[in-house]
């Protein structure tokens, strides 16, 4: 059974070896505590916002990547595939790394290795090493996200854990809105090179940041000391467990369900019902304070005063409301409804992600103390890839319906909720509580 919340936290702040809190009591150790506890929150914050600033922060400067470049725009294109499979890939290789010899050796590792890649692009000369770097870009980012995780695994449990990840939604969620305006604002300054030349700035003192002041929390005697066979025999076992399978799938297929708004949305909102590109970016940034608050709202109200599943149950259950609303509404089914109820439709979808996306993570992890790092790299690439394969399907029937997406949409959500539901079966266990 996993140990309580309050017991694990406390359990916590008395190992100054693992976490960097001191063991002492009384004020002076819970001001210390506290600033200790932002500062990590902050750091783990920055790494798993890193890998969506790479992402987003080039958007603005893919035409400008294929005028210098001569490329076409679908090779250039690739650039953007490369990464997020790395970033997919990366993640089944580092996770079981974290798992054998603790989690800062492969983050800071990581963390180099994604600073140099991101230097070579600065000066890529061709197309194809540009795409070949950001490969690698997306392999070494992958650290931060799975090793973040990992961290917060090692650190809390139960409704700390599930307060802990809607804290880093609050972060991270931000930096997908920001990436492009500060993209779009570098660019007025230098060229596309130019943003890549920022994120290496960004890698070079988020990794020192790391050094300085994230502290091992995988002791020596919980590591993993097998080789490749022992991490995939670790992985398969796993997947081998219902639950934590259900949850991971749930999650995934409702990050699906995102990937599918913000492929879509641009074309939806501007294309499809004539907004303005300021409007569209209006839409956007308020999707994502909805998200966000609901995160926070789920972090510090809902965690610990009702269980993870029947929060996690409710989102996934709005989400799917929302889905169908929208491909009613798409279809034509209550006439040309026009923008403001579509926007109304996809502001409820994506709002719920707050509920979504921390449970699953929390509930999953919860079931896997034994192998933080592997559970927390098969969390990410289930996500990452279900995610790659929904966002292209957006755009089957080209850019005059938004029936697609509302379609991916549907499916996604409808199939989260089954997996929730059939394979979780929350309700065999009284739902999860710390």
């Amino acid at each position: 059974m996993p140990e309580s919340g309050v017991s694990r936290a406390q359990h916590t702040h008395i190992r100054t070896d693992r976490t960097g809190i001191p063991a002492a009591t009384g004020p002076t150790a819970t001001a210390a505590a506290r600033r200790t506890g932002l500062l990590v929150t902050l750091v783990l914050g920055g790494l798993t916002a890193l890998p969506p600033l790479s992402m987003d922060m080039y958007l603005p400067a893919l035409p400008a990547v294929t005028d210098a470049l001569h490329a076409p725009a679908a090779t250039v294109q690739l650039t953007l595939t490369a990464c997020l499979g790395g970033m997919a890939l990366g993640q089944v290789v580092v996770g079981p790394m974290s798992d054998r010899w603790g989690r800062r050796r492969p983050l800071l590792l990581g963390m180099v290795v994604y600073v140099l890649a991101t230097a070579l692009c600065v000066f890529a000369p061709t197309t194809e090493l540009l795409i070949g770097f950001r490969l690698l870009q997306g392999l070494a980012g992958a650290a931060g996200i799975v090793i973040a995780r990992a961290v917060v695994r090692d650190m809390y449990d139960g409704v700390e854990m599930a307060r802990f990840f809607s804290t880093l939604m609050l972060i991270s969620g931000v930096a997908p809105v920001v990436a492009p305006l500060i993209g779009g604002q570098v660019l007025q300054f230098t060229d596309w090179r130019g943003i890549f030349a920022v994120l290496t700035v960004v890698g070079v003192l988020l990794t020192l940041v790391v050094w300085k002041w994230l502290h091992e929390t995988l002791p020596p005697e919980e590591r993993h000391t097998g080789g490749v066979g022992d991490a995939l025999r670790t992985m398969r076992g796993l997947l081998g467990d219902r639950t934590f399978t259900g949850y991971m799938v749930a999650g995934s297929l409702a990050f699906a369900a995102l990937f599918a708004y913000v492929s879509a949305s641009p074309f939806v909102v501007q294309e499809i019902y004539g907004a303005s590109p300021q409007t569209f970016s209006l839409l956007f940034g308020i999707n994502s304070i909805g998200l966000i608050t609901v995160g926070q709202i789920n972090g510090k109200v809902l965690v610990g005063r009702i269980s993870l599943d029947k929060a996690l149950g409710f989102g996934l259950g709005v989400i799917v409301l929302a889905a169908t609303a929208l491909l009613l509404m798409t279809s034509g089914a209550f006439g040309d409804v026009g923008l403001v109820p579509v926007a109304a439709g996809l502001f409820v979808l994506m709002s719920a992600m707050g509920l979504a996306m921390p449970n699953t993570n929390a509930l999953a992890l919860m079931r896997t103390k034994h192998a933080a790092g592997s559970a927390s790299a098969l969390l990410g690439t289930s996500s990452f890839l279900i995610g790659a394969i929904a966002s292209p399907l957006v755009g089957i029937a080209g850019d005059a319906t938004a029936v697609p997406m509302a379609v991916v949409q549907l499916v996604c959500a409808v199939g989260a909720m089954a997996c929730f539901l059939g394979l979780c079966r929350p309700w065999q266990r009284g739902g999860a509580r710390a």
